[in-house]
């Protein structure tokens, strides 16, 4: 990945994750975040994983973020943009569709 790729990257990240490391932090603590989301073989979620990532990769420092943390970046940004492509209507206060954009850092309904 080229310094013009991870700036991009770094920037969409950015906006989309929307949710601060402690607050997210703190929503994965939440039933809510537990249950939403795929499971696989009973265990944590995908989505559950990720923002157990995301918040790791938001307190580091960029210059000590990889290779491998900047894949995971653009993994984010991809999922949270198809994601938000599927808004369900009307109210998605209680929603799983935004308990597992949370799980991926985006709270919908601001942060």
């Amino acid at each position: 990945m080229d310094d013009g790729q991870r700036e991009e990257t770094w920037n969409d990240f950015r906006e989309l994750v929307n949710m601060a490391p402690a607050d997210l932090e703190k929503w994965l603590k939440s039933d809510d975040s537990q249950s939403a989301g795929q499971h696989q073989d009973g265990g944590e979620s995908t989505g559950h994983a990720s923002g157990r990532r995301i918040v790791a990769i938001l307190r580091a420092k960029k210059g000590d973020l990889t290779d491998d943390d900047y894949r995971h970046m653009r993994k984010v940004v991809g999922y949270v943009r198809r994601h938000l492509a599927q808004r369900p209507s009307g109210d998605v206060q209680d929603s799983r569709w935004r308990y597992s954009l949370m799980n991926w850092g985006h709270d919908p309904l601001g942060g």
